[in-house]
């Protein structure tokens, strides 16, 4: 069965984590995408660990069922070549700063010029306009500047960076999301698009009540551990063997907590009548009452009570745990590939977008550097001695 994106041809001159993981899923899903890195060196990711007989991890994962091509575009000859495949493609992706493409002749105009119906994707740091438009970012940045940081960690702690590079997934995320609506609309009109993602827009776009806390109740958020600042109780709690959380989005939910905990007296309490009134009192009081309970017992006895009365509850788990765990295999979402380089099978997630019909595994390895250059030129009309000097002149 074909795959949604079957005939779509990416050219992905991105490299580091948002704009991969934005290619990442386009491959996945049948996607043609060439990835174009510079000669010898190739994306940074190629030395980021966990390395296995000199080969990175980090780049097999997103970096799969991409084909691998080595291009300078600096020459001349990289620019031509470059040029000859814009005819062919669909989409043009790059996570360079701001204005480094437009230097090396490939303006979006440009590209039109060459090809009306290319859709020209990017991200960056601060998009494409502003005065902070030509600074580079890693995540980091995104996660500090866009208020995430500050509302990240507990309240008599310092601002703390989320665990995984949200900045960066979430970016590559919504690229292509705006990839996908352009050739949508290409359908219709013929003509492509150019579609710019933020890094600092992601992440302040997803920042949920706390903004809105401030534009129209006129608050500051701060730092609240794993409490929601809007839902109560939502949070984590201590059982008696560890750690769990769960969160009680309704009145019901709160009042069937109260009633396995044995305290129907807090369902009518003044303080707790209300998720407003929960919210205003739940430290220290409403959580001491639950933890009074909680750690009289494991975390097995309250996973069995609170999720029987359909509340949502989750163990906290360990990265080992959650990729042993039985809904983990279920779902598919560890795939198994032999990694060339590695010489291995190794285990990467898989693709948490589950088409049914389509083959859920992975289609090809990541690709070594320039791995398949020769096969691309030949399809461009070059001879198998053109490639080769190429080569020997630095352009591949």
């Amino acid at each position: 069965m074909m795959r949604p994106l079957e005939g779509i041809r990416v050219l992905d001159l991105t490299q580091a984590y948002s704009g991969p993981f934005c290619t990442m899923n386009l491959a996945d899903h049948g996607a043609e995408v060439i990835k174009i890195e510079t000669p010898c060196a190739g994306d940074q990711t190629r030395g980021w660990g966990p390395m296995e007989n000199g080969f990175s991890g980090y780049y097999a994962y997103v970096n799969r069922n991409k084909k691998g091509m080595t291009l300078n575009l600096k020459t001349e000859e990289g620019k031509q070549i470059f040029t000859e495949l814009l005819k062919t493609a669909d989409v043009v992706c790059e996570n360079y700063k701001v204005g480094v493409l437009e230097r090396l002749g490939f303006p979006y105009e440009k590209m039109k010029e060459i090809n009306p119906r290319i859709i020209y994707g990017s991200i960056s740091g601060f998009g494409l306009t502003g005065d902070l438009a030509a600074r580079p970012a890693y995540d980091i940045v995104a996660q500090a500047m866009s208020g995430m940081m500050s509302v990240t960690g507990f309240q008599d702690g310092p601002p703390c960076k989320i665990g995984p590079s949200v900045g960066d997934n979430y970016s590559g995320a919504y690229l292509c999301m705006g990839i996908l609506m352009a050739l949508y609309e290409r359908e219709k009109t013929g003509v492509g698009r150019r579609v710019d993602v933020a890094m600092m827009d992601t992440l302040f776009s997803v920042m949920e009540n706390f903004v809105v806390e401030y534009t129209i109740a006129g608050k500051t958020p701060h730092r609240a551990g794993n409490q929601d600042p809007s839902i109560a109780p939502f949070d984590s709690f201590h059982a008696k063997d560890g750690d769990f959380v769960m969160g009680c989005g309704t009145d019901k939910m709160y009042a069937d907590l109260c009633g396995a905990m044995g305290r129907p007296e807090l369902i009518t309490d003044p303080r707790y009548v209300t998720n407003v009134d929960r919210c205003d009192n739940y430290l220290p009081d409403l959580k001491s009452e639950i933890e009074a309970w909680t750690t009289t017992k494991t975390v097995d006895e309250l996973e069995e009570i609170i999720s029987g009365l359909k509340i949502p509850f989750g163990r906290i788990q360990t990265i080992p745990e959650a990729a042993e765990h039985p809904q983990t295999k279920e779902r598919n979402m560890l795939w198994t590939v032999y990694q060339p380089g590695m010489n291995e099978e190794i285990r990467i997630p898989g693709t948490p977008i589950k088409i049914h019909g389509e083959p859920d595994e992975c289609q090809k390895p990541a690709p070594q550097l320039g791995e398949d250059n020769e096969a691309i030129l030949l399809s461009l009309g070059m001879t198998k001695e053109q490639v080769a000097a190429l080569k020997e002149k630095g352009v591949l």
